[in-house]
């Protein structure tokens, strides 16, 4: 994970295309917490915290990640505490290095 971090996301023309779904869940074992999503074509990763707040102050956080990166997951925020992050490089329509490394990033976020 720690190669991950270290990584900055790079433009979708530049990735050429994106990993098989075993592709991509050969390199889930580098990020905890992350599974593939039921379509093959996503990671996701699911978060219960401890009340609406805490919730937002995550997404908040994901925000700056997402942001200083160029790359944006898909929350899903239900039941006022429970976010689903979904990471995709949508231009791809799968799983890239991209979305790995935004992975690795949102966990380092405790």
């Amino acid at each position: 994970m720690e190669q991950l971090i270290n990584k900055k996301c790079v433009p979708c023309e530049g990735i050429g295309k994106a990993y098989t779904p075993a592709e991509a869940k050969s390199h889930l074992g580098e990020i905890p917490g992350w599974s593939m999503a039921s379509d093959g074509k996503s990671i996701e990763r699911a978060f219960t915290l401890k009340n609406f707040v805490a919730c937002v102050d995550l997404i908040n956080k994901i925000k700056g990640i997402a942001e200083d990166e160029m790359h944006h997951p898909d929350l899903h925020l239900t039941g006022y505490k429970n976010l689903k992050v979904v990471l995709y490089t949508h231009a791809l329509g799968g799983v890239t290095e991209n979305d790995l490394i935004v992975a690795a990033k949102i966990n380092q976020l405790g």
